[in-house]
């Protein structure tokens, strides 16, 4: 067992690396080198003979990882079927659709109350995340023109809610 001592000493950080590399952290690694290890020993304590030491360990210190991998996936499982599960409905509860769809409708009302070219340029901003010089360059006006649409567009908005005309 000492060449395999050996080799470890001096492959410690490679092998370290190669698990680093298949998603461990450097201490998930060393774990499991030292796991892998302990394992081909007493395999070869036991009475078996491994032609290649270094080669079990790598491939022993893999399958710990992987091994791993698929036990940390085990909690996803549940041991019920469907039907007995408790499910959480994901829609909110009918006050609050109902709150949110009249706060909708209401910016909608507001946003549809704006020039269309300062409307157009205010949803490519907030709602395509586009960029002002991508909305000058979509609407062929300056970067300084989108600015002042989106200023505009801003502007009727906040006055909205300054005027509190949006539902809580």
């Amino acid at each position: 067992m000492q060449i395999l001592a050996d080799w470890l000493r001096s492959n410690l950080r490679w092998l370290t690396r190669q698990l680093m590399l298949y998603g461990r952290t450097r201490e998930e690694a060393e774990d499991l080198i030292q796991e892998a290890y302990l394992r081909v020993h007493q395999y070869c304590e036991r009475g078996n003979e491994a032609r290649e030491p270094e080669k079990v360990l790598v491939r022993t210190a893999m399958r710990l990882s992987m091994n791993h991998v698929r036990d940390s996936h085990d909690r996803f499982h549940v041991g019920q079927p469907v039907e007995e599960l408790a499910l959480i409905d994901p829609r909110p509860p009918t006050e609050e659709a109902l709150t949110a769809q009249q706060t909708l409708s209401h910016v909608t009302r507001l946003l549809d109350s704006i020039e269309p070219r300062s409307r157009e340029a205010f949803l490519l901003h907030r709602v395509d995340g586009l960029t002002y010089t991508q909305i000058a360059r979509q609407l062929g006006v300056s970067v300084s023109s989108v600015e002042k649409h989106i200023a505009w567009a801003m502007a009727v908005l906040m006055d909205a809610v300054d005027r509190s005309e949006t539902p809580p």
